[in-house]
């Protein structure tokens, strides 16, 4: 989803974007001081001719395109501004012009074909396999092996975008999809916090037991307009063991309409139809949910914990002992909480120089694991202090939770008491499960009038709903795609 990691995204330039100039120093090897030259003298004896010395990049004229913020994005663009200044002051060489434009399925190709895609962008976790398969995006094995904090990357967003053992993105961030749960107004109603190892029964009796609609109090605020509405709903899909489709022989089938399907879409009319636990006024789109959590008037959102966290305790004025975040709750005890994973990435374009390759990679890494990225976390941390406001982590960085790297991060935390916490028993039980790799975003759209339909019509069958979207997502996108 684009805009579901906008805050995320927000944060994570603010601690690392405005970081000093670390630079990039694992290319050393591949850039040899001395000019390239080659003895063609006269040597008669057998010994092998001399090869060329590797040309220094720093040396040479290069151009690229940057992934850019887009104009009412002036906070990211000053910061981005920031780095092109740093990066230009370390590689003075390098001409750097700026490009807003924003990944789009539908444009990709065009940009592809006619040339005029930056030198790298910016893509989601659903896209990889797409854009692999249509040769849309460079390998760039040979400069991640290469680079001296691989080992450091989190690997279970970096692994969306190795495919058949080549690495194709770099992940910038990511979430799982979570229930956050407003502590305080369960409290008031004289409700237990359910466990963190929980059910959908627990959650229908939260949600139950927690709505208030005389005082416009809903129990959870699942989204019901936009393809977030889809998206929410998906969760459970996997949650009661099912998929979104399968892939065989180069063919992809849609496979929602199922038994899981069924279950996942008959809890959510429970919730609206026996429970009466959701808003009234269910037509909600992402920021709409979030905003009936930080504003008091629903007990439970899902969505990526930091962007509720967020919203919560810097705009809406809560404590942070009164939000709690929770994985997704599992079908049954004993079973998986699944919460959809996604994250954003850069990719190179493969129709670049490999100069241009090269020192777009080194672009995109600039700030990464440096420690001037560090100073600038703790200067956050202080002025969110200074302001009143808290600083929230994401649960799920570009960092791997046991770099060295992640613990420096962690013993700056420990020193702020305006630092959030999760509990740690939550990341025991997140479940991360990727989104489907082919047309999500058209089954998004296609389940959001599914889930609109269940919120205001009594008594509808849900079989016969997903069979009825199941065939017109397999007739409208499915059919077209081609896989190799």
């Amino acid at each position: 989803m684009r805009k579901f990691t906008t805050l995320l995204m927000c944060l994570m330039l603010f601690g690392s974007l405005l970081a000093g100039c670390g630079g990039n120093k694992n290319n050393a090897a591949n850039s040899p001081a001395n000019d390239p030259a080659v003895n063609s003298g006269g040597n008669s004896n057998n010994s092998a001719p001399e090869q060329p010395a590797e040309e220094d990049i720093t040396q040479k004229k290069i151009t690229i395109k940057v992934h850019y913020p887009l104009p009412d994005e002036t906070t990211l663009r000053d910061q981005e501004d920031d780095k092109i200044a740093r990066f230009q002051a370390k590689y003075p060489n390098v001409t750097i012009v700026k490009d807003d434009w924003q990944y789009s399925v539908n444009e990709i190709g065009v940009k592809m074909a006619s040339n005029e895609a930056p030198t790298f962008y910016n893509t989601w976790a659903t896209e990889a396999n797409f854009l692999v398969e249509r040769g849309w995006v460079a390998d760039i094995t040979d400069l991640w092996n290469n680079w001296e904090y691989k080992d450091q990357i989190n690997p279970v967003l970096q692994n969306q975008f190795i495919v058949d053992g080549k690495v194709f993105g770099v992940t910038q961030n990511g979430y799982i999809t979570s229930t956050v749960v407003n502590k305080k107004l369960l409290e008031a109603k004289g409700l237990a916090m359910p466990s963190l190892d929980w059910t959908w029964d627990d959650m229908y009796n939260v949600a139950k037991d927690a709505a208030d609609p005389k005082k416009g109090i809903s129990g959870i605020a699942p989204m019901g307009k936009g393809n977030e509405a889809g998206w929410n709903w998906t969760n459970f899909l996997f949650e009661a063991g099912g998929e979104i489709e399968t892939t065989v022989d180069g063919k992809v089938t849609a496979v929602f309409n199922s038994e899981a399907g069924v279950k996942a879409l008959d809890f959510y009319k429970k919730l609206r139809w026996e429970a009466n636990a959701i808003p009234q006024d269910w037509a909600l789109g992402w920021g709409d949910a979030i905003s009936s959590f930080q504003q008091g008037r629903t007990a439970m959102v899902i969505a990526g914990a930091f962007d509720v966290i967020q919203a919560a305790l810097n705009e809406g004025g809560m404590k942070p002992e009164d939000v709690v975040a929770y994985p997704m709750p599992a079908a049954e005890a004993g079973g998986k909480h699944y919460g959809i994973l996604g994250g954003n990435y850069l990719v190179i374009n493969p129709n670049a120089t490999k100069d241009e390759q090269e020192m777009a990679f080194r672009y995109i890494t600039f700030d990464y694991f440096t420690d001037d990225a560090l100073k600038s976390v703790e200067d956050t941390i202080q002025a969110r202090k200074a302001e009143g406001k808290y600083f929230i982590p994401t649960p799920l960085e570009y960092f791997s939770e046991d770099s060295d790297y992640a613990k420096k991060i962690q013993a700056i935390y420990d020193k702020y008491d305006n630092v959030y916490k999760y509990d740690p028993d939550l990341f025991g039980l997140l479940e991360g499960k990727p989104e489907a790799q082919y047309g999500t975003q058209d089954f998004y759209a296609t389940m959001s009038n599914v889930v609109q339909e269940s919120f205001s019509k009594k008594g509808t069958d849900s079989k016969q709903q997903l069979d009825v979207a199941a065939k017109f997502v397999q007739e409208n996108y499915f059919d077209k795609i081609e896989v190799k």
